[in-house]
């Protein structure tokens, strides 16, 4: 018989060895991210959560490497702390929605997906807390892990008045109502330096001293008062109270004066001058004419929604504050001083200046003059 030939390979053989081996490659592949991604993942996010299944362990892990840059940076980096509670029984989804809407967060899918993915989602607490946009969401789920700090920082800002300090109490975290705090801080002062020479109607208007202030949750509201003011009096040291008699000023008229200079002044390094001028008008017997006084007796200005209406257009107000009609210094200070307003009054630059006013390119400054007929000239066209 003869002997067989062997076949060729057929075409179907030649097809089917290649698409084997991109299958295979395929498989290496697809079997490489699955083991990749969740260890990125974990690097950047740390361990999941044991409650997951693999599904979801790389699901979760490859939204989260796709949502890395709304999840590790904060919203604002220049952002205040601010308080944000969450209610008892609150879910997951509407507490991180909160979180986009009240600006802490940008994102709220993917910060449900680290909570999910991290298992914080299970242990988030209810209650009052202290937040920043500036934190990585990261770290506000962190954070939400233990509720109502002990402390809460509370700011007053150089230049407010009572009221103004008032109004932020309500979103401090304190348990202290703006009636509550005003009412403490209506009774006249004991035991403080800064006493000498204030008469028995003063309140503790101008002696709340600007900073921000780590405080208790449950203090009480003349409990603040004492602190802001135990501040402020710390304050009063022997070259502040010697640099203040020597312009012939008990403390509570050198108070009162630097507050009028700290609603004058826009740049602290001018505060020097400033004060010289007002000094040189109370030694010639002259008024002070200064709007920050008129702004304080007028009070609250609903249409511009500030307690100091600007400009000034009738200085004619009857009030023993306005110094447009009444010479010398005003009852009591209209604002709480900085420690620069402060330092202006007890040491203030050596000028013959009278008279100040804006400078025409608005740029904070003012410009000085000795004369009233200078003055004039330095008005704006």
């Amino acid at each position: 018989m003869p002997k067989s030939k062997s076949s060729p390979p057929s075409i179907l053989g030649a097809c089917v060895l290649p698409a084997i081996a991109l299958c295979i490659l395929a498989i290496v592949a697809l079997a490489a991210l699955v083991i990749s991604i969740p260890a990125q993942a974990e690097k950047t996010f740390g361990a999941p959560s044991p409650r997951l299944s693999g599904y979801q362990r790389f699901t979760l892990s490859a939204r989260l490497m796709l949502q890395k840059g709304s999840l590790t940076k904060g919203r604002d980096p220049q952002a205040a702390p601010r308080p944000f509670r969450i209610e008892l029984g609150e879910s997951t989804s509407s507490i991180s929605s909160r979180l986009q809407s009240e600006g802490f967060i940008a994102s709220a899918s993917a910060y449900r997906n680290y909570l999910v993915y991290s298992g914080l989602d299970t242990s988030l607490q209810a209650g009052e807390f202290i937040l920043s946009a500036a934190l990585p969401p990261v770290e506000i789920a962190q954070a939400l892990q233990d509720a109502t700090p002990a402390e809460v920082p509370f700011g007053v800002l150089a230049g407010w008045r009572l009221e103004e300090i008032s109004a932020g109490l309500p979103t401090s975290g304190l348990n202290i109502t703006p009636e509550d705090f005003l009412a403490a801080t209506r009774s006249h002062p004991q035991d403080y330096t800064f006493t000498e020479g204030m008469p028995d109607t003063a309140t503790f208007e101008g002696f709340m001293f600007p900073g921000v202030y780590d405080l208790p949750r449950d203090i009480a509201a003349a409990e603040l008062v004492a602190t802001l003011a135990g501040r402020f009096d710390s304050q009063m040291t022997d070259d502040l109270i010697q640099g203040f008699a020597s312009q012939e000023l008990s403390i509570f008229q050198a108070v009162t004066l630097a507050s009028i200079i700290e609603r004058e002044a826009i740049l602290d390094e001018e505060m020097p001058t400033i004060a010289s001028v007002f000094l040189n008008r109370l030694a010639s017997g002259m008024k002070l004419d200064s709007d920050p006084t008129i702004q304080y007796a007028a009070g609250y200005n609903t249409a511009q929604k500030t307690w100091w209406t600007n400009p000034v257009t009738d200085t004619s107000i009857d009030s023993i504050y306005n110094t447009y009609l009444h010479p010398g210094l005003p009852p009591e200070p209209i604002s709480s001083p900085s420690l620069a307003a402060l330092r202006a009054v007890a040491f203030p630059a050596q000028t013959g200046y009278y008279y100040f006013r804006a400078a025409c390119e608005h740029s904070g400054r003012h410009v000085f003059a000795v004369t009233y007929e200078e003055h004039k000239a330095n008005a704006c066209p």
